[in-house]
């Protein structure tokens, strides 16, 4: 696990196969590139170990996909009903199965704000990963009494494991301000929903670190190249190399202590509730050396 951390292409495909524990993902497409693609590379790499469980539940999708073991129509479903039927195809938290289960919601902007975090919590289970999308350029609805409340994609990248946010390829033809306009004039470019796409990876470790990467998908080939590490300048991942020379002392660090750095497990902080200042309190013990004169004492 530790290795996957240090290759992006491994750490993506083990989250694709289900092999790395994530138990909720969270797709953001658009109209210009929706996650069906996406969707199906998962079932595809999650398919190679026989006995995948799959349980769709749909709000737009109309038919049962080949791939889903179960379907779920949930247009006209309360949210309790949804979660019961959900933990019903799943095993209980008592029983221990080797088979993969995966929850697939086609799209959560039916689900109002105030129900998201609700609606998760109701499907999750230790046994299953949640693979859900939300449609990112769909407005969202003012909903009286949430003027403060976080958006539903905040919510839903704060509660989330793993982030997928999907973006196309656009061709040299097109630029992403051309994009924007021809789309919120209702006209659709060419050369968009195509199998191969930009996908942006966030993969939440337990230790509470973030590990982004940005990669071109090839769902056609199965394919996954890495454009651009997250958060560095011009393209330039730093590697050991470039620290040489920099000082008398050795900079870098070898394989070793890098993976020793992975596997520590950083404690999660919590803030206190309370507002009382702090105090330090010491209680004699009668092994205590002490001594009983008065040190403030004067001596004269």
């Amino acid at each position: 696990m530790a290795s996957s951390a240090h290759n992006p292409s491994i750490l993506l495909k083990r989250v694709l196969s289900l092999t790395e524990p994530s138990s909720f993902i969270l797709c953001l497409d658009s109209v210009s590139q929706s996650s069906s693609y996406l969707i199906e590379e998962l079932v595809f790499n999650a398919n190679k170990s026989a006995g995948t469980n799959i349980i769709f539940v749909s709000f737009e999708t109309n038919d049962k996909p080949e791939y889903a073991s179960n379907f779920i129509d949930a247009e006209n479903m309360d949210l309790a009903k949804i979660g019961q039927l959900v933990k019903s195809y799943l095993p209980s938290s008592s029983e221990t199965r080797r088979s993969k289960n995966l929850v697939i919601v086609d799209s959560l902007n039916c689900i109002s704000r105030s129900h998201l975090t609700q609606f998760v919590s109701s499907i999750a289970s230790p046994h299953a990963t949640i693979v859900a999308t939300y449609h990112k350029d769909v407005p969202e609805v003012d909903e009286h009494g949430l003027e403060n409340y976080p958006s539903a994609v905040e919510l839903l990248k704060f509660i989330s494991t793993t982030i997928m946010n999907i973006n196309p390829i656009l061709p040299r033809s097109l630029d992403r301000e051309e994009l924007n306009i021809s789309l919120n004039r209702f006209r659709m470019p060419r050369g968009l929903n195509n199998p191969t796409f930009k996908l942006e990876f966030t993969n939440r470790r337990r230790s509470g670190r973030a590990l982004s990467y940005e990669f071109n998908v090839d769902t056609v080939n199965h394919n996954y190249s890495i454009v651009m590490e997250a958060g560095t300048e011009d393209g330039v991942v730093e590697t050991p190399e470039m620290l040489q020379d920099l000082a008398t002392f050795n900079l870098s660090t070898s394989a070793k202590q890098k993976e020793a750095k992975d596997q520590v497990a950083l404690p999660f902080l919590e803030a206190q509730s309370f507002s009382a200042g702090g105090a330090i309190v010491y209680e004699y013990e009668k092994d205590d050396d002490y001594d009983e004169e008065d040190p403030y004492e004067d001596p004269f």
